[in-house]
């Protein structure tokens, strides 16, 4: 009998994974009927009705020692098998490409040797992956079922996996740690693609080359419509809107409601001062959005590469969200 695994087997690693809980539950289902067969047995075999009057039993050593090194063997020999397959998904081939991911309230992101950086993770098929996850603020739980790879992202430490990818596909990314307010919407995605498109995106010097696997993807982001505002056209092709709204909405970033002419107090240098954002104010913080956070929101927001007319239209139409009345 084959067993059809409910969540896609992506990478070789999924199998060993599947083949370690498939012999753990094949004992466990096979002790657990023997053991309620036994039970059953000895209640009818040994009742009160058949043997009134109980009598001592002194043992048995050859069932005593059946009893013992069968079970024993059995732990080591599971003990072995999910051993092996551990220390298989921390020692990466010499030639898995480095992805570098980091966790932060509330998203991931994917840095790639020579520092492109994505909010997805791309891979080319049959090729591995190695892995250096950590956090930038709290515990981050790493986990992408349809590879069976969960790894803890914690502060100040890198821990490693790796994967080969098996099918061509769009998986889910998840956090399996509840990090903060918005722990539900830390998703993402994992794209595979045929290795020729893959090298093509990545060496593609351009920062507007188009993202592989675009027809694979699904996200939360709205799609730009025939009628949205220049500005508003940038925000969703740029994926703003997975952290900013635009309705007064609170959310990992602050809203765009409102808040052209507001006072804000901003952290710069470590320490706090008061601004009004202004259109200068705006333009440098598209650019440089690292160089001085909004006071009460993490620092999640990565440098977004637009052009200089695409900033001007992102300004323009956050000056028109008028806070309301």
């Amino acid at each position: 009998m084959s067993f059809a695994p409910i969540i896609a087997q992506a990478s070789d690693y999924a199998e060993k994974v599947d083949s370690v809980f498939i012999f753990i539950l094949a004992l466990s289902v096979a002790f657990l009927v023997f053991i309620t067969f036994l039970l059953v047995f000895f209640t009818i075999r040994y009742s009160r009705k058949r043997h009134p009057k109980g009598k001592d039993i002194e043992g048995h050593f050859v069932l005593e020692t059946v009893w013992t090194l069968v079970p024993l063997v059995l732990f080591l020999a599971m003990f072995y098998y999910g051993w092996t397959t551990f220390e298989y998904s921390r020692n990466a081939p010499p030639d898995a490409m480095l992805v570098k991911v980091l966790g932060r309230q509330w998203r991931w992101e994917f840095e790639y040797p020579g520092g492109r950086k994505t909010e997805q993770l791309f891979a080319a098929l049959d090729r591995p992956v190695r892995l250096e996850i950590t956090s930038a603020d709290v515990l981050h739980g790493f986990y992408a079922p349809a590879f069976r790879i969960k790894m803890d992202a914690v502060p100040g430490k890198i821990n490693t996996t790796w994967f080969q990818p098996k099918l061509i596909g769009a998986f889910d990314i998840e956090c399996t740690v509840i990090c903060g307010t918005d722990h539900y919407a830390m998703l993402s995605k994992v794209v595979v693609v045929p290795e020729e498109e893959f090298r093509q995106w990545y060496f593609n010097e351009s920062p507007n080359a188009p993202l592989p696997g675009s027809k694979l993807t699904t996200s939360s982001q709205p799609a730009p419509g025939p009628n949205d505002p220049a500005g508003l056209a940038v925000l969703k092709s740029k994926t703003c809107l997975t952290c900013h709204s635009v309705d007064g909405k609170t959310m990992v970033g602050p809203t765009f409601k409102g808040a052209f002419g507001a006072k804000e107090t901003v952290v710069e240098g470590g320490a706090d001062r008061e601004v009004v954002v202004d259109e200068e104010f705006l333009r440098a913080e598209i650019r440089t959005p690292s160089a001085r956070i909004l006071k009460g929101y993490p620092p999640a927001m990565p440098s977004v590469p637009l052009t200089d007319g695409e900033v001007k239209d992102v300004v323009e139409y956050i000056k028109s969200l008028k806070a309301s009345s």
